[in-house]
């Protein structure tokens, strides 16, 4: 469930009173769908069925609203991915705002579940309201938060409209615009341009996508690079996966965050490789490197979808053995199944190198900075339009390699492991990555500081 609003990430703000009124209307119209939708979700992540009335401006007992008490700054962070993202803005704006508490909004299950770990005492979490003027008015009231901060593409027209009456500052942080979402938003330029230009503020990721946000109006005040480079990773789960990773003796590829249809295309590229190999027979190296002298590993991007791959591999012919099953070490199978949230670290020190989930079919890619950041290289496939500045910044240094699709992955994954020194140089650029391009979170919650410091 990545948005449940009609116009996606490129968040529109009608162009009139009259177009804004309809766009209400509508809004108000789709709410018995939207619970709908929340019921069929739930039946496979109960989460979606949790505190539903919370989307609707309705809050438990427990959720207090901030009254004469510390004041609440605001973060949405709508999916896992954001989530990951603002926990770095998160522990930079405690540092510049020591009595705040945070109120963190979500609108799907997994970055809801992942946000949980970034709460403290005083912090509230709720789902983020639905854009209608009524529920937008019980929200802000309730909370009355000193800023809003909308963490990277999600902008909601009632919702920029009444934060500009009320003088609460929205804006826009770690912004990413791409080439395709720029051409959407134009088409329904009538739409898009007020929701920018009604931001407080915006802090573009790269200039590029500094330049498609004032192409629609935004109030760019700054390309400060991405939060994600700032990220680092689980003291515990890197022990834990370096300590696994040294007791096997086969090199270890995971393809991480993975997506619907993507695993069926690695498994059958896994098996063409395992038949070339075995008639190839007077090829020793190619056999025993290409199968099944890897070890593979696969890890789902969305838990409702562990147990669907789990029972593809097996259907292919492959045995599994899930991370939910493992106690003091991973158990021998020929694919291994990360199915468990938040230990992405752990699966990347336990692997030599990464393929990129989502890049393989026309969905954008996923977070790559989160393997450099363990030193683990990246194989990626052609499409990487989500995260274009990071997958632009790893390749150019070495750290990740774009192949056009999975057998040219594969074979690019299986020539690192048989190159150690090229597989150390990549490893080694992989680790410096993120010392070259931090900084984002913090650049930015000192902006944030001096603009509540003039307002």
């Amino acid at each position: 469930m990545e948005c449940l609003g009609p116009f996606g990430h490129a968040g529109v703000l009608p162009l009139t009173m009259l177009w804004r009124a309809l766009y209400s209307v509508l809004m108000w119209l789709l709410q018995p769908f939207v619970r709908a939708k929340l019921r069929r979700r739930a039946a496979k992540e109960p989460e979606y069925g949790e505190h539903v009335e919370e989307r609707f401006g309705y809050y438990d007992a427990e959720k207090t609203s901030a009254g004469s008490g510390p004041f609440f700054v605001w973060v949405h962070a709508v999916s896992l991915g954001e989530t990951r993202a603002a926990a770095e803005l998160i522990a930079e704006l405690r540092a510049v705002f020591p009595g705040m508490h945070l109120l963190l909004t979500h609108g799907t299950a997994t970055g809801r579940v992942q946000g949980r770990s970034l709460l403290q005492a005083g912090d509230v979490q709720v789902w983020q309201p639905w854009d209608t003027p009524a529920v937008v008015k019980r929200f802000l009231t309730h909370f009355q938060p000193r800023v809003g901060l909308l963490v990277e593409t999600e902008v909601w027209p009632n919702m920029v409209v009444a934060c500009k009456a009320r003088n609460v500052p929205l804006c826009l942080v770690n912004a990413r615009m791409s080439e395709k979402s720029l051409k959407a938003s134009l088409r329904l330029e009538w739409l898009a341009r007020p929701a920018y230009t009604g931001l407080r503020g915006v802090w573009a990721q790269a200039a590029a996508d500094a330049a498609r946000l004032a192409e629609l109006g935004a109030p760019v005040k700054g390309v400060y690079g991405n939060f994600k480079f700032d990220a680092t990773p689980d003291a515990a789960q890197l022990s834990l996966g370096q300590t696994w990773r040294s007791a096997q003796a086969r090199p270890v590829v995971v393809f991480a965050n993975t997506r619907d249809g993507e695993e069926a295309v690695f498994l059958q590229t896994l098996k063409q490789k395992r038949a070339l190999a075995l008639a190839e027979s007077t090829h020793t190296a190619i056999k025993n490197i290409a199968y099944p002298a890897v070890q593979w590993m696969l890890v789902p991007r969305h838990p409702q979808r562990f147990d669907v791959v789990a029972a593809l591999c097996e259907s292919e012919g492959f045995t599994v053995s899930r991370r939910s099953q493992w106690t003091d070490a991973p158990q021998t199978a020929d694919i291994w199944l990360g199915d468990s949230m938040g230990e992405m670290a752990l699966y990347y020190a336990l692997s030599d190198v990464a393929l990129l989930g989502g890049s393989f079919a026309p969905l954008g890619g996923h977070n790559l900075i989160e393997a450099t950041a363990c030193g683990c290289p990246v194989v990626m496939g052609p499409h990487t339009f989500n995260f274009a500045q990071a997958a632009e910044l790893a390749a150019q240094a070495g750290a990740a390699f774009t192949q056009p699709d999975m057998p040219h992955a594969i074979t690019k994954a299986l020539a690192l492991l048989q190159s150690k020194p090229e597989l150390q140089k990549a490893q080694a650029a992989a680790r410096a990555l993120g010392l070259e391009h931090g900084g984002a979170a913090k650049r930015t919650a000192l902006a944030v500081q001096g603009l509540l410091a003039a307002s």
